[in-house]
């Protein structure tokens, strides 16, 4: 298979906006995983990113959510793996990753490698959630 015949997508507004003007995808299908680019915490039409570390987290989340469902997926249900990369990797940040975790994966856990960095894709950004889901095509 050729990098040509890979699937990708690319939902919302901020999606097509960094498609577009950074020249990469949101979702890659390659066989029955969707490998997800880094999701931050902006709202998922405009890419505005709020100051709160929880609202950023939780945004962050929904727009992993979002992308996987815009690609087939039923979603978080299908996360095996978790790469997320923090800013700051406080009390306060574990726990409300844990809290999505529960929330948005309540009947199984995903592999999870947590990285504090110095500095994330654009200004204001304190977090950053990329996944591989397991989402085997549905035959036509």
């Amino acid at each position: 298979m050729s990098a040509k015949q890979l699937q990708t997508w690319c939902t919302g507004g901020s999606a097509e906006h960094n498609r577009d003007n950074y020249n990469y995808t949101q979702v890659i299908r390659v066989g029955d995983v969707l490998h997800l680019s880094g999701q931050g915490g902006w709202d998922v039409d405009k890419f505005e990113i709020p100051f709160d570390i929880t609202e950023q987290i939780d945004r962050a989340f929904h727009n992993v959510e979002v992308q996987l469902t815009g690609a087939g997926s039923s979603g978080w249900g299908d996360v095996f793996r978790v790469n997320s990369y923090h800013i700051s990797l406080s009390d306060e940040v574990q726990a409300r990753m844990v809290y999505n975790f529960k929330k948005y994966m309540p009947d199984h856990k995903a592999t999870w490698t947590c990285v504090a960095v110095t500095r994330l894709g654009a200004e204001r950004m304190a977090v950053e959630i990329e996944v591989q889901a397991y989402a085997p095509k549905v035959a036509a």
